[in-house]
Parts: C-alpha cells; sequence; structure tokens
C-alpha cells in the first residue's frame, strides 16, 4: 500500500559496488547478465535485488550492469519478470 511516508523514503538497491580486499570482483565470474531491451519494462527488480548493487539505471530508464564488480550470481536474471536478461558465459 502506498502512503505518504512511503512516498518520502526512496527505494534504493541492496548494496552498492565497491572494491574490497579481493580487488574487482567481476574478474572470476564465469557468466554475467546481458540485458534484451525489447523484452525489458524498466520495472527496475533486477536493480533491486542486485545483491552486489552492480546494476544501474541509465538516463534512458534501462538498467546497465557494472561488470567490473558482478560476480554472474544470476539473481538478476532469476527475477526479471520478462526474462529480460540473460546470463551469458564469459
Amino acid at each position: 500500500m502506498v502512503n505518504e511516508e512511503s512516498l518520502k523514503n526512496p527505494v534504493l538497491p541492496l548494496g552498492k559496488p565497491t572494491e574490497g580486499s579481493a580487488g574487482k570482483t567481476g574478474t572470476w565470474r564465469t557468466h554475467h547478465p546481458e540485458l534484451i531491451e525489447e523484452k525489458c519494462i524498466k520495472c527496475h527488480i533486477c536493480w533491486m535485488c542486485c545483491p552486489e548493487g552492480t546494476i544501474r539505471i541509465r538516463d534512458d530508464g534501462y538498467p546497465e550492469v557494472e561488470l567490473l564488480y558482478c560476480k554472474g550470481c544470476g539473481i538478476c536474471v532469476h527475477e526479471c519478470p520478462k526474462k529480460a536478461l540473460d546470463l551469458v558465459k564469459e
């Protein structure tokens, strides 16, 4: 239910990408997500559920993955209601 209080608090992703002790963690993944723009409805569920916060929203409203930190877990691909993300082998 949307109320006045919920409108004051913006929705934020679960995390933010930062370089940890392992460095830029995207170098050891085996798969990465790729967007299929024709299927994307710009719901931003992928952005909200990314545990590493590696997805940002472009100016045109589409999500974009920061591959330097993406671990290739595939949660964004699994959660997309329109299957607009595909997990591609590196």
